[in-house]
């Protein structure tokens, strides 16, 4: 059985950083896609950004040049560095692994993560 757990997630001032990681239990994810998705409460889970088992990374508009997704190779290990948080960045973050990048196998069970002004 993978278990995704993310951790990092916290409250902080806008302009400020925070580094999220998703760690697996139970399974090798470096030859995995991998995402972070954001949710805020009444609105559709959205994409933040995504890193192919090759290393090509996306970005959502909203979150480009200030987010910075990342994958440890040896232990595959995924992270986001999340630079200059502004409230819109307020949500529960969930890494997702594995599968077609429309419908990842795996799911973490989300880190907060609160930006107040």
């Amino acid at each position: 059985q993978v278990r995704l757990v993310e951790s990092g997630g916290d409250s902080v001032q806008t302009g400020g950083s925070l580094k999220l990681s998703c760690a697996a239990a139970g399974y090798t994810l470096s030859t995995c896609g991998m995402d972070w998705y954001r949710q805020v409460p009444g609105k559709p889970r959205e994409l933040v950004s995504s890193i192919s088992s090759s290393g090509s990374t996306a970005y959502a508009s909203s979150v480009k040049g200030r987010f910075t997704i990342s994958r440890d190779s040896d232990t595959g290990t995924l992270y986001l560095q999340m630079d200059s948080l502004n409230l819109e960045d307020t949500g529960m973050y969930y890494c997702a692994a594995c599968g077609r990048s429309s419908d990842r196998a795996f799911w973490g069970q989300g880190t907060q993560v609160t930006v107040s002004s």
